[in-house]
């Protein structure tokens, strides 16, 4: 009924049709839709939104699926204005960066930038604050005044920031680690400072 309303076609196939359309031991749960690859935005339009106090989320070089389908889902959870990525040696939006997004592709402002640096010197230009996370950093993340217009940059997988882009920052923040193991994975880390500025919010 759906689709009727919507003017989108379908048609009921055996169950075992649809094996072809996916990968071996994929769950289709009996429907697979055909959809256009989500669409990119300007950067222009997460920043034009007329906001006093944008958050914006750049990620450095993020480059495994999953992790930035996960980000997406946190960033609509948090409510966040827009997602930045390179054009290169990064992911972009992929088959399975939608999958691992829960759908939140569908609802969150994503642009792509040739030039992180020249982003950053733009956004300080627009008086929004350029936070990056380094573990080195001084400031615990808690302590960052998140209510301020702010982009959170957060490095890829392994590396963290790029030395460049973390040196553009206006400030680095870090989340304390109280184990053995010193840093967390880039999804969570979005989860946890993303969070706290929400709750400042």
């Amino acid at each position: 009924e759906l689709c009727r309303s919507s003017s989108i076609p379908f048609t009921r196939v055996p169950r075992e049709a649809l094996s072809k359309y996916v990968d071996a031991g994929a769950n289709h749960q009996g429907v697979i839709a055909f959809v256009a690859s989500s669409n990119y935005v300007s950067t222009d339009d997460i920043l034009g939104e007329g906001k006093d106090d944008p958050l914006i989320l750049i990620l450095d070089g993020v480059e495994d699926p999953r992790n930035l389908g996960a980000i997406l889902r946190v960033a609509d959870c948090a409510g966040i204005d827009g997602v930045i990525i390179p054009e290169r040696r990064a992911v972009g939006l992929t088959e399975t960066v939608a999958k691992s997004s829960a759908g939140a592709i569908e609802y969150v402002k994503v642009a792509k930038t040739p030039n992180l640096n020249r982003l950053i010197e733009n956004l300080k230009r627009q008086n929004i604050w350029v936070v990056g996370t380094s573990i080195d950093a001084a400031m615990d993340y808690a302590d960052w005044d998140w209510k301020r217009p702010t982009a959170l940059v957060l490095g890829g997988e392994g590396g963290g920031l790029h030395r460049l882009v973390a040196d553009n920052c206006d400030v680095l923040v870090k989340i304390p680690m109280y184990g053995k193991i010193d840093s967390l994975n880039v999804s969570v880390a979005a989860g946890v400072i993303l969070f706290e500025a929400r709750r400042q919010r």
